[in-house]
């Protein structure tokens, strides 16, 4: 057995490091937690190579759990089936990692009764702060909020106002749209939506609307399918069945999401409407997976590795004291690559 498989089975102690290194084991746990002053200079370099040449690795958990100066930080996604959820997870854990934080991540399946669980389990962990993705509205929820946990929302906003968010500018990306829709002509126009929908949900279609009005467009003139389902896909189909029955279907359609845009053109596809040829898709997120999956797809691309880093400062921000605010991530249209 290796020293690394030593290590990942716990074999490794401070023990081990004193005695390959010829010293105490108060020495070495000294010098492991950074108190180097009290050593000599060769000392110092004794033990760090023997902690190399054993491999050992603090167990940081299990020092904050003792201390209770946590160093985690719990993530709760709403769907993790979602690609970019997963994205904004694994961008969130490298960028904690970096920082010597340890993620803990829930999936809540978009479920308040979910959501509480978590919250409530998570306390009992002495974790130092929360970062909410795609959250819902719920009475734990509501509680972490008027108490002042250190939160950090991303992608929907606190339900119950304030609070640090990280997401984009949902109004503006749905008026790029509209924009994009009236450049190139198209008039019967649609736009796809979760009948429950969220704060994102709500600010995109809102963006898009009111860009329609302000250039002389009325609401009156565009269709608006909303959708049910436990997913996007399935709210994209749902909307799209009745959309596509019409004797007169949209030629051009804002998806509120990747997804929704998939379970649109499922429908489409079905009812023998081409895509884009017939009905021109946009969709606001722009996942990499588009462009293997969904070329026929136009997308406002959303720069979602970037969520890490601005969820790592948000947090920083909140336990330094600071108003946390609105971290806006950058975005961008981008056209069919197929």
């Amino acid at each position: 057995m290796d020293k690394a498989e030593r290590s990942a089975l716990g074999e490794v102690s401070l023990a081990t490091v004193a005695e390959q290194a010829g010293v105490s084991v108060s020495t070495v746990s000294r010098i492991v937690n950074g108190e180097t002053g009290r050593a000599s200079a060769d000392t110092v370099a004794r033990v760090r190579e023997a902690i190399s040449a054993v491999g050992y690795r603090p167990n940081h958990v299990g020092r904050t759990l003792r201390r209770r100066e946590s160093r985690v930080v719990a993530m709760l996604a709403a769907n993790l089936d979602n690609p970019i959820m997963a994205t904004i997870a694994a961008a969130t854990e490298t960028a904690l990692r970096s920082a010597g934080y340890v993620m803990i991540l829930c999936d809540t399946h978009d479920r308040a009764d979910l959501q509480d669980e978590y919250l409530h389990a998570m306390r009992a962990q002495v974790v130092k702060g929360y970062v909410l993705v795609g959250c819902v509205a719920s009475p734990e929820l509501e509680r972490f909020a008027a108490q002042g946990v250190p939160m950090v929302f991303a992608t929907r906003r606190n339900p119950y106002g304030g609070g640090a968010f990280v997401g984009i500018d949902d109004k503006l990306a749905g008026a790029q749209v509209a924009d994009r829709f009236l450049a190139s002509g198209n008039v019967r126009l649609a736009v796809v939506h979760p009948r429950k929908g969220s704060s994102a949900t709500r600010d995109r279609v809102a963006g898009f609307q009111a860009r329609l009005v302000e250039r002389g467009s009325g609401p009156d003139r565009v269709i608006e399918a909303m959708g049910n389902g436990a997913s996007h896909l399935e709210v994209g189909y749902d909307a799209a069945d009745a959309l596509f029955a019409m004797s007169d279907p949209p030629r051009a359609v804002l998806c509120v999401s990747d997804q929704i845009a998939y379970g649109v053109y499922r429908r489409a596809r079905e009812r023998g409407i081409r895509i884009p040829e017939d009905c021109y898709l946009v969709s606001i997120d722009g996942s990499s997976l588009n462009r293997w999956i969904a070329p026929w797809l136009a997308s406002i691309r959303i720069e979602y590795p970037r969520y890490g880093d601005e969820i790592l400062r948000s947090l920083q921000a909140i336990w330094s004291g600071e108003a946390a605010g609105d971290r806006l991530v950058p975005h961008e249209f981008g056209d069919l690559v197929g």
